[in-house]
């Protein structure tokens, strides 16, 4: 039946005809995805890394606010290392080596000598510690913080 208008094989549903790729796509796509699936992974390391970073600076800040409102310079470095591993406990960070330095300095100013206080923290973090899925490898990040604190001026002596 070959009507006005209708054209054996010429329709709209044949003009656009699907060339057979022969699994082109699927090697492509098995070619590609472990390069993408490494790309993302190394953006949450690098993530996780800096978080860390920015967890280790926020204990020494602790630390060195702490230190700051003790009694005497003698008494400083228990309670701000206590500070500083609950910080870091808190936040799930794990030190495999943790070195709390606190030092008394001063700050002169136009209107006379205030004590100050710097607290400086040194973690050594395993990357396979940090990322979790990465169990057992050796590799380490040092990681540093450091926070200087006026000393309370008006604490008790």
């Amino acid at each position: 039946m070959t009507g006005r208008g209708f054209r054996r094989g010429r329709g709209p549903a044949f003009r656009f005809r699907r060339r057979p790729d022969g699994g082109g796509v699927a090697v492509e796509a098995a070619i590609v995805a472990p390069y993408v699936v490494g790309l993302v992974l190394i953006a949450i390391a690098a993530g996780r890394l800096q978080t860390t970073s920015g967890t280790v600076e926020a204990a020494a800040r602790s630390a060195a606010r702490t230190a700051s409102m003790g009694r005497s310079f003698d008494g400083m470095e228990e309670p701000a290392r206590k500070t500083v591993e609950r910080s870091l406990k808190q936040q799930g960070v794990y030190c495999r080596d943790l070195a709390v330095e606190v030092t008394p300095g001063e700050l002169q100013l136009p209107g006379g000598a205030v004590a100050t206080v710097r607290v400086r923290v040194v973690c050594e973090v395993g990357l396979g510690d940090l990322l979790g899925w990465l169990e057992g490898v050796p590799v380490t990040k040092t990681l540093a913080g450091e926070f200087t604190s006026v000393v309370d001026r008006y604490r008790g002596t």
